[in-house]
């Protein structure tokens, strides 16, 4: 990963090339996709994220994969389609040898999505813990 401290998505994208720029511009694309229409993108933890009320999920470079990172969460709950490549307790490695499995990124997105707007939700008519 570039050691540069980042502003944009796009500065970020643009340090890399060859394979980890072309897999980043698709997660990227995916990511967004999926995100609710009001989110935006941001650079926190210096690495491309989308965020509605909270961070929904970060996503980085590396030189042998891309960093996915939904929270702990989708992780658990998506585990039985996430076999195929290496987890932590919040993150996912997807190699750059291999396409990006779309629908199953926009699925975890999706699950963030809807989380953060039922905790943002409960925590306005505060039946939520803040």
């Amino acid at each position: 990963m570039p050691a540069a401290k980042f502003t944009t998505v796009d500065e970020y994208i643009n340090a890399f090339s060859g394979i980890q720029k072309k897999r980043l511009e698709e997660m990227r694309k995916i990511v967004k996709q999926a995100a609710p229409k009001n989110a935006t993108e941001v650079i926190s933890y210096n690495m491309p994220a989308i965020k509605t009320s909270a961070v929904l999920v970060y996503y980085a470079g590396y030189a042998k994969h891309i960093g996915f990172y939904p929270t702990g969460s989708p992780i658990k709950v998506f585990a039985d389609r996430l076999l195929d490549y290496k987890t932590s307790k919040g993150a996912v490695q997807f190699p750059l040898e291999q396409h990006l499995p779309r629908v199953l990124i926009k699925e975890m997105v999706g699950f963030r999505a809807k989380a953060t707007k039922e905790k943002a939700t409960l925590t306005k008519t505060g039946d939520g813990k803040k």
